[in-house]
C-alpha cells in the first residue's frame, strides 16, 4: 500500500489532494527514469558469473606434442569439484587424470593432468565450476595435438554441463520459498512491533510468524542438500550424499546457508520473546469517571502518571525487540547478498548494503501485506492501517532507489534490457511491481473511505466467547457436545465478521490482490538471481532456447540446411545504435567445409552502404545449445579493412548458434546471432 495522506490534508477536498499528489508522483518517476538513463548510458558491463579468460593449450590451437596438463584461467575465483575439468579424445574417451585443482594455488585457475602417450588428433575439454557469486558456470573448447582431426564426443559425456531438470526445479522452488518465508517472518514481526503490538496476542498473527520461521528453516535445509547435485548436474538421488554437503559447506554459499541456520535459532528465541512480551493482555486503565474539577486535578495527573508507568514496560520491550529484530533482519539478508551477484563485480562496497536494504524493504512491504490481511479480518482500526501505509511508502521508495542501482549494475547497457534473459526478467519484475503500485493506489482510496467514516475507522472490540463450565462442559452426550462446538464456532465467526464492513472488505480484497502479485514478484526475483547478467552469453542462450521453445513469439530465422563439404554463408544484420558510420551494417560469416571437425572461418563487416568498415572490437563464437557446448570463441586474424579469418573446431553435429559481438565505439555494442545446422 502507498502512504496515506498527511493528517493536515484530511480536510482538503479529494480532488485537490489528487492534484497535489499527482505532480509529486510524476516528478519522482521522472527523476528515477532520468537517473536510470544516465547510469545505463555511461555504464560498463558488470562482472558477475566467472568467464573463461584463457586456456593452456589455447583454444583451437594445434600443439606439436601432448601437453602434461590443461590449465584454465577465469575472470574471478572459482570452486572446483572432482570432475570440474574433463578432457576427451576424438573417440570420446576420458584422457585426464581427474581431481582438478588450482594452478600454483591461484583461486581463479583450474588445472587437470593428462595421461601420457596421447595420440595426434582433436581433443575436447568440457569444464564446469562455481563462480564467486555462487552460480555454476560451464563450457567447452577444443585443441589439437599434431594436426586437427574429426572428433565424435557423445552427448552423455557432456551431460554434466547441465543441471538435472528435477534438481533445478526443486532448487529454484527452495530459493523462492526462502525469499517468501523471509518476507513473511521479517515483515510480520515488523508489523507487530511498529503498527499493531496487540497483534502478538492474536493466534492468526502467531501462526504467520511460525509459518515464516518454519518455511525458512525447511527451505534453507533443502537448498543446502540440493546444492551439490545442482552444481554437478547429478540426479536427485545424490541430495543425501554427505560428501556433497561437506563440499557445499566449504563454498561461500554453503557458509551463508550454515550462518542462516544459526541465525534462525536466534530468531526462534526472538519470536518467543516477541509473543511473550507483547502478547500479554494490557493492564486495564483506571476508570475515567466524570470530568475533573479544579480540586481533583492532582488526582487526574496521578492517574495519568500511573497509566504511563503501566505502559512503560511494554514500550521498553518494543524498543529492545525492535533493535534485536533489526539486527537479525540485516544478518539474515546478508546470507543472501553475500553469496549472490552483489558480492562480485563493480562497487561491491556499495552493492552489498544496497542489496540488504532491498531485501529488508521487500520484506517490510510484502510481509506487511500478509499481516494487514489478518489485521483487517481481526477488525483493526484505521490508525493501524495508516501506520503500515507510511511504512509501505518508505519501503517502496527504498525499493525504487536500490532497484535502479541494481538494474544499472546488472545490465550495463540499454541493449541488455531486451537482448538478455536477465534484462527480460527484469522487465517482467518491473511490470509486476507497477501492477502492485496500481493496486496499492486503489487500496489508498479504500483507506480514505475508511478514515472518512468514524464508525468504521474505529477498532472493533474482540468478541469474547464464553466457555461452558461444570457438567455442561464435560457432557458425555455427543449430540450436546457437537451442538456446543457449533455454537462456539458461530460465535467466533460472528466476532470476526463484525470487523468486515463493506469498506473494510473492499480494502481487504485490494490488499489480497496486492499480496498475490507479490508472490509473482518473488518467483521472478528468484529467476533473476539465477540468471547471469553477462550480455554475450545471455544472448547466445536466449537464441538457443528460442529455437526449441514452441510457440515463441519472436522465433529465430530458419536454420539453413548444409551438406558436408559445402561452404555456408551466414548474413547477420547488426545495429549498435551508435552514430558512427560503422554502427550499422551486415556481418557475413563464411564456414568451409561446414561439417564436424576443423572449419575455416571468414568474417566480413560491411556498412549500410555495402562498403567494408572497421570496428574497435569484434568477437566471434559458436555454441551448440542442445549439448550445452560452448561458447567456442574463434581467434580472428585481420585480413584487411573489415575482414578477418580464423579456424574453429565443431566437434558435434546439430543446430549451432553463431554470435558476433561488434563494438562500434566505446559504449555502442551489439551481438547479432543466427542458427545453422551441421550434419
Amino acid at each position: 500500500m502507498e502512504k496515506a495522506a498527511h493528517p493536515r490534508s484530511a480536510s482538503r477536498p479529494p480532488a485537490a489532494r489528487r492534484r497535489s499528489v499527482a505532480p509529486r508522483v510524476a516528478a519522482a518517476l521522472g527523476t528515477l527514469g532520468a537517473l536510470l538513463a544516465l547510469m545505463l548510458a555511461g555504464a560498463a558491463p558488470a562482472s558477475a558469473h566467472a568467464t573463461l579468460d584463457s586456456t593452456d593449450p589455447a583454444q583451437n590451437s594445434v600443439v606439436a606434442t601432448a601437453p602434461p596438463a590443461v590449465t584454465l584461467t577465469f575472470s574471478e575465483t572459482v570452486s572446483l569439484s572432482s570432475d570440474s575439468v574433463r578432457v576427451l579424445d576424438p573417440a570420446g574417451k576420458a584422457v585426464d587424470t581427474g581431481n582438478p585443482g588450482h594452478a600454483d594455488g591461484k583461486g581463479n585457475t583450474a588445472r587437470v593432468g593428462l595421461n601420457s602417450g596421447l595420440a595426434n588428433g582433436t581433443y575436447t575439454v568440457a569444464w564446469r565450476a562455481v563462480s564467486e557469486d555462487s552460480h555454476p558456470v560451464g563450457g567447452a573448447f577444443t585443441f589439437s595435438i599434431g594436426a586437427p582431426s574429426d572428433t565424435s564426443v557423445s552427448a552423455t559425456a557432456l551431460q554434466g554441463a547441465k543441471a538435472d531438470d528435477l534438481v533445478a526445479a526443486l532448487y529454484g522452488t527452495g530459493r523462492t520459498v526462502a525469499y517468501a518465508a523471509f518476507a513473511l517472518l521479517a515483515g510480520v514481526a515488523a508489523f507487530v512491533l511498529v503498527c499493531w503490538p496487540a497483534g502478538a496476542a492474536r493466534r492468526p498473527v502467531q501462526r504467520l510468524l511460525m509459518t515464516g520461521w518454519t518455511a525458512l528453516l525447511a527451505s534453507t535445509v533443502a537448498v543446502l542438500m540440493l546444492r551439490g547435485p545442482y552444481e554437478r548436474g547429478s540426479g536427485i538421488g545424490q541430495a543425501l550424499d554427505l560428501s556433497l554437503v561437506r563440499a557445499t559447506l566449504d563454498e561461500r554459499i554453503g557458509t551463508a546457508l550454515a550462518a542462516r541456520l544459526l541465525l534462525l535459532a536466534a530468531a526462534g528465541i526472538f519470536l518467543s520473546l516477541l509473543v511473550g512480551q507483547l502478547g500479554q493482555p494490557p493492564k486495564p486503565a483506571a476508570p475515567a469517571g466524570a470530568e475533573p474539577h479544579d480540586d481533583d486535578t492532582e488526582a487526574a495527573e496521578l492517574r495519568e502518571l500511573e497509566q504511563r508507568a503501566a505502559e512503560r514496560p511494554q514500550r521498553e520491550a518494543r524498543i529492545g525487540l525492535g533493535v534485536a529484530g533489526l539486527v537479525l533482519a540485516v544478518a539474515l539478508s546478508a546470507t543472501w547478498v553475500g553469496a549472490d551477484h552483489a558480492s562480485v563485480g563493480i562497487q561491491v562496497w556499495l552493492a552489498l548494503p544496497f542489496g540488504i536494504l532491498h531485501l529488508i524493504a521487500m520484506a517490510l512491504w510484502l510481509g506487511g501485506l500478509a499481516s494487514l490481511l489478518v489485521a483487517l479480518r481481526e477488525g483493526v482500526g484505521a490508525e493501524v492501517v495508516d501506520r503500515f501505509s507510511r511504512i509501505a511508502f518508505g519501503s517502496v521508495a527504498v525499493l525504487a532507489v536500490t532497484g535502479v542501482y541494481q538494474s544499472w549494475r546488472g545490465l550495463g547497457s540499454w541493449s541488455a534490457l531486451t537482448g538478455t534473459e536477465y534484462g527480460k526478467l527484469l522487465l517482467v519484475k518491473s511490470g509486476c511491481v507497477v501492477v502492485m503500485l496500481g493496486v496499492a493506489w486503489i487500496s489508498r482510496s479504500w483507506l480514505a473511505r475508511l478514515r472518512s467514516a468514524p464508525a468504521e475507522a474505529a477498532e472493533v472490540e474482540r468478541a469474547e466467547v464464553p466457555e461452558p463450565v461444570g457438567a455442561v462442559a464435560h457432557s458425555e452426550d455427543p449430540v450436546r457436545r457437537a451442538q456446543l462446538e457449533r455454537q462456539r464456532a458461530a460465535a467466533r465467526t460472528a466476532g470476526r465478521e463484525r470487523g468486515l464492513t463493506p469498506t473494510r472488505a473492499g480494502l481487504r480484497r485490494s490488499v489480497l490482490v496486492e499480496a498475490l502479485v507479490a508472490v509473482a514478484v518473488l518467483v521472478v526475483t528468484t529467476m533473476l538471481t539465477n540468471s547471469p547478467p553477462g550480455r554475450v552469453a545471455g544472448e547466445v542462450r536466449a537464441a538457443g532456447s528460442g529455437a526449441t521453445a514452441p510457440g515463441a513469439g519472436n522465433s529465430a530465422p530458419a536454420a539453413p540446411q548444409t551438406e558436408p563439404g559445402r561452404t555456408v554463408e551466414l548474413k547477420l544484420p547488426y545495429d549498435t545504435k551508435g552514430r558512427t558510420p560503422n554502427a550499422k551494417g551486415t556481418a557475413t560469416v563464411t564456414l568451409n567445409p561446414a561439417r564436424t571437425g576443423p572449419n575455416e572461418v571468414r568474417l566480413a563487416l560491411d556498412g549500410a552502404d555495402g562498403k567494408p568498415v572497421d570496428v574497435p572490437e569484434v568477437q566471434l563464437a559458436f555454441t551448440l545449445p542442445d549439448r550445452d557446448l560452448g561458447p567456442l570463441p574463434v581467434a580472428l586474424t585481420a585480413a584487411g579493412t573489415g575482414r578477418w579469418s580464423g579456424t574453429t573446431q565443431l566437434p558435434l553435429a546439430g543446430t549451432w548458434v553463431v554470435s558476433v559481438q561488434i563494438r562500434s565505439s566505446d559504449i555502442d555494442q551489439t551481438t547479432p546471432t543466427q542458427q545453422f545446422k551441421i550434419g
